[in-house]
């Protein structure tokens, strides 16, 4: 088996999409803000985002709205300067923690979360 992209299931497809093509500046590689489907390069990988209504259908599941999600995927995406990139984005994204180390990982880190609350993590190697 080969792990050919992760793929984020999203309440706002369309702000999710338009975050990481103007925002984040991810080359689109299939679809638009319109399309329900997207996917983005990112790196030598790719990122799908998908309704997550219509993957629901898909699968034959019942879809329900849920207010009460908690996190149980994290983008992590590698940097060459975490300050940098936070004062790149700090008027583009709402960051809830400040760039910090963590001596612990090896990693200096930051974080914020996508418009449908995926939460996201910059990173840069300390070692």
């Amino acid at each position: 088996m080969d792990l050919t992209h992760t793929r984020l299931l999203v309440d706002q497809y369309r702000e999710c999409f338009l975050f990481y093509r103007d925002v984040l500046g991810f080359e689109v590689s299939w679809g638009d803000d319109q399309s329900l489907y997207g996917q983005f390069k990112v790196g030598s990988t790719q990122l799908g985002l998908f309704e997550r209504k219509q993957m629901a259908d898909a699968v034959g599941a019942l879809y329900q709205d849920d207010d009460t999600k908690v996190d149980r995927v994290t983008l992590v995406l590698k940097v060459d300067d975490v300050e940098a990139k936070y004062r790149e984005l700090k008027d583009k994204v709402n960051f809830i923690t400040e760039p910090r180390e963590q001596a612990d990982w090896g990693l200096k880190v930051v974080h914020f979360r996508d418009p449908d609350g995926t939460l996201i993590e910059l990173y840069e190697n300390l070692l």
